[in-house]
């Protein structure tokens, strides 16, 4: 896949109930701790408890994985929005 840097990829189940819009930076997936827990069909808090005891048992280190995004929001108000990548690698889904 050829991919700007940037882009936004806007992916919609085949029913039409679910749409999840990230961005897509060197081929590599950023999500927000809310579009994780949207695409796993979890609550945001355990998400963030996940990534936690990820960060905090040194399975991988934060600033490698995170990254800040401006984000406008609806209020017309830009705020900075953490992003986690992540890559999919013998059919499972990691953060890393």
């Amino acid at each position: 896949m050829t991919t700007t840097d940037n882009a936004i990829i806007i992916y919609q189940s085949s029913d039409g109930a679910a749409t999840l819009e990230v961005r897509l930076d060197h081929e590599t997936v950023w999500l927000t701790q809310d579009q994780m827990a949207e695409l796993f069909g979890r609550e945001r808090s355990v998400i963030t408890k996940h990534l936690r005891n990820v960060f905090k048992e040194g399975e991988l280190e934060e600033d490698s994985v995170r990254a800040k995004y401006a984000h406008t929001a609806a209020d017309g108000k830009e705020y900075l929005t953490q992003f986690y990548n992540l890559y999919y690698e013998n059919g499972t889904l990691f953060v890393g």
